[in-house]
């Protein structure tokens, strides 16, 4: 499968984008990371192809409960913590082909067709 969406199922957003993906008719994997927890390596390759401050889910309760030393963190504490946690995740994160493309689903069509479509 070329298009890898992880996130949880009852998240909103998750709902939303695999919704879109549906009415495009793109094939893609859901994975729960709740069920599913990404290893370090994973969620490495994903932090150097979209940055670990674009992937932190910065609404969540894990990430208000990580205290003022997460403003210093580099990207190997945030890796560190992504695959302790996958609720610091921001959800949906997707992968093609085996690479990170895109995190979130705040983009306009033109640019999911882009990033997401075959």
């Amino acid at each position: 499968m070329a298009l890898l969406v992880y996130g949880i199922p009852n998240c909103g957003t998750c709902k939303k984008a695999l919704q879109w993906l549906d009415s495009h008719a793109i094939a893609y994997e859901f994975v729960n990371t709740k069920d599913c927890p990404p290893s370090a390596e994973l969620v490495t390759a994903w932090v150097d192809a979209l940055g670990s401050k674009a992937m932190r889910n910065t609404s969540g309760l894990s990430y208000r409960a990580l205290g003022d030393e997460k403003q210093t963190w580099g990207d190997p504490e945030w890796v560190k913590a992504f695959s302790q946690d996958a609720m610091l995740l921001k959800r949906p994160l997707f992968v093609k082909d085996g690479r990170a493309v895109l995190v979130g689903f705040r983009a306009s069509e033109a640019m999911l067709m882009e990033t997401l479509g075959e």
